[in-house]
C-alpha cells in the first residue's frame, strides 16, 4: 500500500471514528441515560416503532428540536437493533444516520425513517438511538424494545401530527385531533375510559395501593384511518386495528393546561407527597383554596420571596413530571412523577430488560441511593414501571421532604 492510500484510509478511520457518539465497551444495561429526564436537554428523543408484517417494522426516529433553532452538524446521530440489554455495541452494529437520510426537517423535529426487518422467530430485538452533541460531549440516548417478553406485539398503525410527523407526546389535549395509518385494515377501534387514577403511595409504603374493581369502559366503535380523529374527553383511549389482538396504543387525553397545573383544586392534590396528612386534610376541607394555598405556601418558609421561588420549583417539577412520564396515568401521579418531583433528576439511569433503576447521592458506593422500577407486562404500555418499594427509603425521603419545606429545593 502507497503512503497516499495510507493517508486516506486513516483520514477516513478518524472521521467515522470521531462520527459515533461513545458507544464502544458499552452495553444498554450500562449507559447512563440521565439526559432523557434532565431538565436542561437540549433535545428529545423518541423511536415509534409501526409493525408492517411479522417480520418488518417502519421505524421512525425522531429528534425533538428544544434547543433553540439547532444545527444539525452539532450533532452525531447512530441508531442500533441490539439482541439483549448485555450486548456490547459497536460499530458493526451502529448505524449512522446523515443529513441525506432525514425524513422531515421541522421547526420541531428530525426524523428518520428506517424499515427493519427482524426475524419472526427472534425473541428479543431492542433498537437504540444515540446522539452527541459534538459541542461538549454531551450524550442523548433513548431505547425500546421492539420484541421481547415483555411487549405483547406492536400495533400495525401510527398516530400522527397534522404534518405526518409521528406522535411522540405522552399526552394528547382533550378537543385536539390526530391522523391515524395503518398497514392492516382501513379501520380502527377506540375504547374510551373515564378514570382518574389515584396518587400513588410514598416510597416506604409496602402495602399495595388499592385497586379499582371495576373500570368503566366506554365501546366508540371504529373509525377510519388516514381521517383526522378528535379525542373530546379527558381520560384515556386505547386504540387497536384488531380487537382480538394484544396490541394497541394507549392515548391520555388531559385538560387544557396540561402538562401545567389548571387549578387550586389541582395544586392542592399535588402538593400531597410534601404535606402532612393534617396539613393535606385541611387544605381539601378550605372553602377558600387560594388563600389556604398561600397561608400553607408562606408557613413553610416564613418569606414570601422564598414561598414564590417554592411555589416556581415545584410546580416546574410536576409540569416535567408531566411530559416525560404520563402514560394512562398523568405522569405526576406515576411512580416513576412522585421520585421525580420529590428527589429531582436522578444522577443516573440505566435500563434493564426487566427493571429501570435511577441513582442518586455521593461518589461512593455506600452513599448512594438506587430506586429500582420492576417492569410489568401490561397491555395498555410495553413499558410500564412499577416501584420496589421498601422501608429503607424512608430517611432520604423524609430528608428530601424537609429540604422541600425549608425552600432550599432547587435543581
Amino acid at each position: 500500500m502507497n503512503c497516499r492510500s495510507s493517508r486516506i484510509l486513516f483520514f477516513i478511520f478518524i472521521l467515522i471514528g470521531t462520527s459515533f457518539p461513545s458507544l464502544a465497551q458499552n452495553t444498554l444495561s450500562n449507559l447512563n441515560q440521565a439526559l432523557r429526564y434532565s431538565r436542561y436537554s437540549r433535545l428529545g428523543l423518541k423511536i415509534l416503532p409501526v409493525k408492517q408484517s411479522p417480520t418488518s417494522y417502519k421505524v421512525q426516529f425522531q429528534i425533538e428540536k428544544i434547543e433553540e433553532n439547532p444545527a444539525f452538524n452539532n450533532y452525531s446521530f447512530t441508531y442500533s437493533i441490539l439482541d439483549s440489554y448485555e450486548e456490547e455495541i459497536l460499530s458493526d452494529n451502529s448505524t449512522m444516520l446523515t443529513q441525506a437520510d432525514l425524513t422531515r426537517d421541522t421547526d420541531r423535529h428530525w426524523v428518520f425513517e428506517k424499515t427493519l426487518t427482524i426475524p419472526e422467530n427472534k425473541e428479543t430485538a431492542i433498537a437504540l438511538l444515540a446522539v452527541q452533541d459534538t459541542r461538549q460531549g454531551d450524550e442523548y440516548y433513548y431505547s425500546i424494545d421492539i420484541k421481547s417478553s415483555f411487549v405483547f406485539d406492536q400495533p400495525t398503525f401510527g398516530a400522527y401530527y397534522a404534518n405526518n410527523v409521528g406522535f411522540d407526546q405522552n399526552y394528547l389535549n382533550a378537543g385536539e385531533s390526530l391522523l391515524f395509518k395503518t398497514s392492516g385494515g382501513p379501520a380502527l377501534h377506540s375504547f374510551y375510559y373515564p378514570v382518574s387514577l389515584e396518587v400513588p403511595y410514598p416510597p416506604m409504603e409496602t402495602k399495595p395501593a388499592p385497586v379499582p374493581r371495576e373500570l368503566e369502559v366506554v365501546d366508540e366503535g371504529e373509525f377510519l384511518s388516514n381521517v383526522p380523529k378528535s379525542f373530546d374527553q379527558i381520560g384515556y383511549y386505547f386504540i387497536q386495528n384488531d380487537t382480538s389482538a394484544n396490541s394497541g396504543l394507549v392515548l391520555k387525553t388531559t385538560h387544557e393546561a396540561f402538562p401545567k397545573v389548571r387549578d387550586w383544586e389541582e395544586m392542592i392534590d399535588m402538593v400531597k407527597y410534601i404535606s402532612t396528612r393534617k396539613e393535606h386534610e385541611n387544605l381539601v376541607a378550605a372553602e377558600d383554596k387560594k388563600k389556604a394555598l398561600d397561608a400553607y405556601w408562606l408557613s413553610l418558609t416564613r418569606n414570601p420571596d422564598t414561598a414564590k421561588e417554592l411555589i416556581r420549583e415545584y410546580f416546574r417539577q410536576v409540569e416535567f413530571a408531566n411530559i416525560l412520564f404520563t402514560d394512562f396515568k398523568e405522569g405526576w401521579k406515576t411512580d416513576k412523577g412522585m421520585i421525580y418531583i420529590v428527589m429531582g433528576p436522578p444522577q443516573e439511569v440505566n435500563f434493564y430488560e426487566d427493571r429501570e433503576v435511577w441513582t442518586y447521592g455521593g461518589s461512593t458506593e455506600t452513599s448512594k441511593i438506587r430506586f429500582n422500577f420492576v417492569r410489568v407486562k401490561n397491555i395498555l404500555s410495553p413499558h410500564y414501571y412499577t416501584l420496589n418499594r421498601s422501608r429503607a427509603y424512608q430517611p432520604v425521603w423524609f430528608k428530601n421532604i424537609s429540604i422541600w419545606r425549608s425552600g432550599k429545593m432547587a435543581f
